[in-house]
């Protein structure tokens, strides 16, 4: 009765709705008063050009000298000050009326890469000459030598607490990316450089869900209400181009797309943190005279995988069927077509043209790698002719590059996974968002307008939301993180919106991203110019 007192008296107080914005699905069971909220208009979000600090790196040994404007509160009313500030990066000349890369201070695209990961809070993306994953320069460094300006803000995630509340859960990242466009649009006659018309957003798995939704929810009027309780500017949010690599996104059907996929394939090997993980909390149990060990699933969002199996429970192993079978209905619902109007479906056992569809994405992949020389001789699951590759055997496919997650790949029976947190309340309780899984297995359910605003084919040609024009898509042809036919229904959802859409699968590539820079600054010329 006292929570349920001081919920209505706060709720009051500050207005209906405002102590859920950006911390969604409160209720009197789960309220933690959030102290930050009688706080109104505490950050001046005019943007100050006198405090920037002139910097240089190097890229193979050639200087990239540029201004930097860093930890700005880019919101006025932040729900957590670290996890609401950017930097700004503008390259020096053209504070001196200098061109870079044929761009000038007006025309230079704005880079907005966000630095999200496993749903977590995503830190400020500033420039390094040595990336810590790759030990070359990373996204920033190498915009910044392009002409580019780099705005780089830190984002709101499942773990970020303020005051004891959990405030980042879904959809606070996408609020969050949304308030720094408008920070951007709100500041573009203060900014010293940068086009606020050719914005460009940068993410990875969690983070290219992110950028996916950036690009497609552009000034959706779900989010104003989120957005005025930070004190957003009163602005426009909608992008120019979207850069998405391996998006962990349409999570309430990721499950069944991944089960599409490696049902029937029934030992996996996780990745290394999932195992640290399972020690950390007491389940795991080990090898067994060399037997694979069978322990309690989580949800992984690393490329790196063990070396040992792990087998599937009984309970994993009737989930996947179930799931399996449930993707042949989602699949038809879309209405699918190809480059060609072609429509893609599939029948009760999985196949049909949507397979073929998947099939040549592959097929495409691998003759690019054949092209360039690798040699796919020993690629168990791929056909060839005459130097030219056929056919992909896709029944094949999990078997040969293996299977990293149990089912449910993303919404746990035991609500483990770092997805069911990103559902979870402010009181940081996981929930299921897979009406499937929540049946099968019970447990609390995420709210469905939760659900609905962190997936982007909800937002595709609606009418009053705007869709960047360009989207370029990246899914390795080796990620076992989630299934290829997840972007790939992105993809073809953005063409049918009249989106341009560059889709690909990268041969040999697993679950990352930014790994091919100089070919995504390529395609930002190309659209920029």
């Amino acid at each position: 009765m006292k929570k349920k007192f001081l919920a209505r008296m706060l709720t009051a107080m500050l207005g209906v709705g405002m102590l859920t914005a950006g911390v969604p699905n409160i209720s009197s069971d789960d309220f933690i008063p959030v102290a930050s909220a009688a706080v109104r208009n505490a950050y001046d979000i005019n943007f100050d050009a006198s405090k920037g600090v002139e910097k240089t790196m190097a890229i193979n040994g050639i200087a990239v000298k540029f201004v930097a404007y860093e930890n700005i509160v880019y919101v006025k009313n932040p729900a957590n000050v670290e996890s609401q500030s950017l930097s700004i990066y503008v390259p020096a000349e053209y504070l001196r009326g200098g061109t870079v890369n044929g761009y000038i201070a007006s025309t230079a695209p704005i880079f907005m890469p966000n630095g999200v990961g496993g749903y977590m809070p995503g830190p400020i993306l500033e420039p390094v000459e040595k990336d810590k994953f790759t030990g070359k320069p990373n996204a920033s460094l190498v915009a910044l030598s392009r002409g580019m300006v780099v705005v780089a803000p830190a984002i709101r995630g499942r773990t970020t607490v303020t005051n004891g509340a959990y405030v980042g859960k879904a959809p606070a990242f996408i609020v969050d990316y949304k308030a720094a466009v408008r920070y951007l649009r709100y500041n573009k006659n203060r900014l010293p450089a940068g086009d606020t018309e050719k914005i460009i957003s940068n993410g990875t798995s969690a983070g290219g869900a992110l950028s996916a939704a950036l690009g497609t929810m552009g000034n959706a009027e779900e989010f104003d209400g989120y957005l005025k309780e930070i004190g957003a500017a009163d602005e426009r949010d909608d992008i120019f181009a979207s850069s998405v690599y391996c998006p962990i996104t349409n999570l309430e059907n990721a499950d069944k797309a991944y089960e599409w996929i490696f049902s029937g394939v029934n030992t996996y090997y996780p990745a290394m943190w999932q195992i640290e993980d399972w020690k950390a909390r007491g389940v795991y149990k080990g090898k067994d005279n060399g037997k694979p060990a069978q322990v309690d699933s989580n949800s992984a969002n690393n490329p790196i995988a063990s070396s040992e199996p792990v087998d599937m429970t009984a309970d994993e192993i009737k989930i996947s069927k179930t799931l399996r079978d449930a993707f042949p209905d989602y699949v038809n619902s879309l209405r699918l077509v190809d480059y060609e109007n072609k429509p893609l479906t599939l029948d009760q056992n999985g196949n049909g043209t949507f397979k073929d569809y998947i099939k040549s994405v592959y097929i495409s992949s691998a003759q690019m790698a054949l092209i360039h020389g690798q040699d796919l001789s020993k690629t168990t699951w791929i056909y060839m002719k005459n130097g030219k590759v056929i056919d992909v055997d896709l029944d094949a496919y999990p078997s040969a590059v293996t299977r990293m997650k149990a089912a449910p790949a993303f919404d746990k029976m035991d609500l483990s996974s770092a997805e069911n947190d990103e559902f979870g309340t402010a009181a940081n309780k996981p929930r299921h968002f897979s009406d499937i899984v929540q049946k099968n297995f019970g447990g609390p359910m995420a709210e469905s307008e939760q659900i609905r605003l962190m997936n982007p084919l909800n937002f595709i040609g609606r009418n009053g939301v705007k869709t960047a024009k360009y989207f370029r898509i990246r899914h390795g042809a080796a990620d076992r993180d989630t299934a290829l036919a997840i972007p790939a229904i992105l993809a073809l959802k953005l063409q049918e919106g009249g989106a341009e859409v560059n889709f690909f699968a990268p041969w040999g590539q697993g679950h990352g991203g930014d790994y091919d820079l100089d070919e995504l600054f390529n395609w930002i010329d190309s659209i920029c110019r």
